[in-house]
């Protein structure tokens, strides 16, 4: 399927919109399970984006979303059909990580999509290809497709002997800490070697998911940024040293601290990651904007994303970066460990967007950093944000200003949009609320030199620069002040906060 449409746009179900989807009449923010055929829709017809994100990890999803698509709006994938024109892609929930209830569920969806759209007569089956979610090894991807190729096979023998399937699922990984992102180009030599064992060909292309969020939570913003863009520049290496056409998909959110896509930000984005295949659109993106601004900016991230120039990384400079990242972890952790503990009560109030799975270790899954368990990456980037921190400012300013000559030249040089970005961050802050934070633990001081070193540095203006971060400033204050009472009141304010800077988390 070499001739295949390769979607520059995903659009995805992470519930970071502080507002109500715009094709909700109810004008509820909270997406329910049975809504997400509906959004599948939208985003296709309203919005054009070319793919859709169906997540099967730590969540409900329904198995029988192709069946409704097809019968609800027949008339629109007629002519713009799922697996030609239009892509549908599962993610699969990791059977290494959460218990895998879903798995067969979700590969059973895939066979009977098939023999469905057959049926329909149309050209294609709609889902060929699915995404592992956390991967760290070449044989896991050979697994994933070794059970879906038992299982169409005993399907089309015992259950649907006149139509066969297709016994073959092309994998996608997801790779989102910092080490996976690193030795990609290692674990996908390993696993084309392998799949070459296996199936006696080699894939003709390779589309790989790299994570914003979950590095940023568990190693800081100056790793996770630093990460993606060492795998995006290796990717493209070795693809060339492979002769493998290789698609990188980037995960990220409209905070900064998640990858800081959103409408308003579509120069920087394509400036700081070019060689991203496919950008993911996530719900803030979709529905805390204007809905001709979403639209606009999704029509010239169409334009520039395919064509841009992949990022180039010198071999000396790789090798400082890696250093750096490992460097600034170190400081995000240690100051990390010692807010968590202050930051319960937010987390516990955080506001819900979609139906998760929340009983963890059985059903789903929690991050953790060093043995320290966190919410996921959008309740924490968000819970942060609602006291006057922006979590970007944890431990990176501290370790700028720790690097020596050499490292701050090539980071500085491979992070152009460093100094505007805490230009914008800085108006989020609220001093006032860090006074009272620093009261509650020695650590908080700990974040308050990295706001003044990054003050020093880039000459910021710290406290908010309009109208929207005036309020955003006063209810943070309110919320650090009863932060440990009712979380009804905390809930009510956070969303009012989120509303105020276009993003949940």
């Amino acid at each position: 399927m070499t001739q295949r449409k390769f979607p520059t746009i995903m659009g995805t179900q992470h519930p970071d919109n502080a507002n109500a989807p715009f094709w909700d009449a109810s004008q509820q923010p909270f997406i329910s399970a049975y809504n997400e055929m509906n959004e599948a829709f939208e985003n296709f017809s309203e919005l054009n984006v070319d793919e859709y994100m169906w997540d099967w990890e730590g969540k409900h999803a329904d198995a029988a979303v192709i069946d409704r698509l097809f019968s609800t709006e027949y008339d629109y994938f007629k002519t713009n059909q799922i697996g030609r024109d239009k892509f549908l892609t599962f993610r699969f929930p990791n059977i290494w990580e959460e218990k895998g209830y879903s798995l067969m569920q979700a590969m059973t969806a895939i066979l009977s999509s098939e023999d469905f759209a057959h049926d329909l007569g149309f050209d294609q089956r709609p889902l060929f290809e699915a995404i592992l979610p956390m991967a760290q090894r070449a044989d896991q991807l050979l697994e994933m497709q070794i059970l879906f190729e038992k299982l169409a096979n005993f399907k089309s023998v015992e259950f649907t002997k006149t139509d066969k399937n297709t016994p073959y699922i092309e994998m996608i990984p997801l790779f989102e800490d910092f080490n996976t992102q690193l030795h990609a180009p290692e674990i996908l030599k390993e696993y084309l070697k392998l799949h070459e064992e296996h199936f006696g060909f080699r894939p003709k292309y390779l589309r790989v998911f790299l994570a914003g969020s979950d590095s940023a939570l568990t190693a800081g913003f100056m790793s996770s940024i630093t990460g993606n863009k060492l795998a995006i520049a290796r990717l493209h290496e070795f693809a060339k040293e492979e002769n493998i056409d290789i698609y990188p998909i980037s995960g990220t959110g409209s905070a900064i601290f998640r990858g800081g896509l959103s409408p308003h930000r579509i120069d920087r984005y394509v400036t700081e990651f070019p060689g991203v295949r496919t950008a993911t659109v996530q719900s803030a993106f979709r529905y805390d904007f204007p809905l001709a601004d979403v639209q606009q900016a999704i029509t010239e991230l169409k334009e520039k994303l395919p064509n841009a120039e992949p990022l180039k990384i010198s071999a000396n400079d790789q090798k400082i970066l890696a250093e750096v990242a490992e460097e600034s972890a170190r400081f995000y952790a240690d100051t990390l460990d010692q807010l968590i503990p202050d930051m319960q009560p937010i987390f516990k109030a955080f506001p819900k967007r979609r139906d998760r799975r929340q009983h963890v270790g059985v059903l789903g899954y929690s991050r953790s950093v060093d043995g320290i368990e966190l919410p996921r990456a959008i309740n924490f980037t968000g819970s942060f944000y609602s006291i006057g921190i922006p979590p970007e400012f944890i431990g990176f300013g501290r370790a700028l200003a720790n690097l020596n000559a050499d490292h701050l030249s090539v980071f500085v040089r491979n992070y152009p949009s460093m100094k505007k970005d805490f230009r914008e961050l800085a108006g989020y802050i609220n001093l006032d609320a860090l006074e009272i934070l620093k009261t509650q633990s020695p650590a908080w001081a700990e974040v308050e030199q990295d706001i003044m070193t990054l003050k020093a540095i880039f000459n910021l203006e710290i406290g908010p620069h309009n109208r929207e971060q005036q309020q955003h400033a006063e209810i943070a204050l309110q919320v650090v002040q009863i932060k440990d009472g009712a979380p009804v009141a905390t809930t009510a304010l956070i969303n009012r906060m989120a509303q105020l800077r276009h993003f949940l988390g």
